[in-house]
């Protein structure tokens, strides 16, 4: 695992990173975070970090929300982190560790983002023509199916936006 500063230094937060269940939600985007080196302490070094505590301290629960395409080999740096971040969640060898991976997600937002909106509208009229594994997903839907899976667990530890759908009703 390489170490960035948010992976450093987790002792510290032993003490108080008590929990049953880990949901991990967090992510930022190029348009807020440009730099490249921040960006990957954000999408890579917080999940991997809180991986880790869980993994201390014997929570053997976590949740994380990654990407659809995500692959640490990919040539995409979006795709690369996140892949990089889920290949090294799974390493913590947490008991019940489940990634989900969404396509786009839809909502709203308080950046303007053009080419998210682009998407966005195709996908609510052209949707038809999209197969269901790539169709727009709510954050509620990801949040419902993750409360789902923490309940009740998943049979796969990385699950894609079509069962995010299916295990959110």
């Amino acid at each position: 695992m390489e170490q960035f500063p948010a992976c450093q230094g987790t002792t510290g937060w032993s003490e108080v990173f008590k929990a049953d269940i880990v949901f991990c939600c967090i992510g930022t985007t190029k348009a807020k975070t440009p730099d490249k080196e921040t960006y990957k302490k954000i999408d890579y070094g917080i999940p991997v970090a809180a991986a880790s505590l869980a993994k201390q301290n014997g929570i053997d629960t976590f949740l994380v929300i990654s990407a659809m395409g995500a692959n640490p080999k990919s040539s995409t740096f979006y795709n690369k982190v996140k892949g990089e971040m889920e290949r090294d969640v799974l390493q913590q060898a947490i008991k019940n560790t489940y990634i989900f991976k969404p396509s786009l997600i839809g909502g709203e937002r308080e950046e303007e983002r053009w080419g998210e909106r682009m998407a966005q509208i195709a996908f609510k009229y052209l949707g038809f023509l999209v197969p269901k594994k790539y169709k727009m997903i709510e954050p509620d839907t990801i949040a419902k199916a993750m409360r789902n899976v923490a309940i009740n667990g998943h049979s796969d530890s990385k699950i894609e936006s079509d069962e995010i759908l299916k295990l959110s009703n």
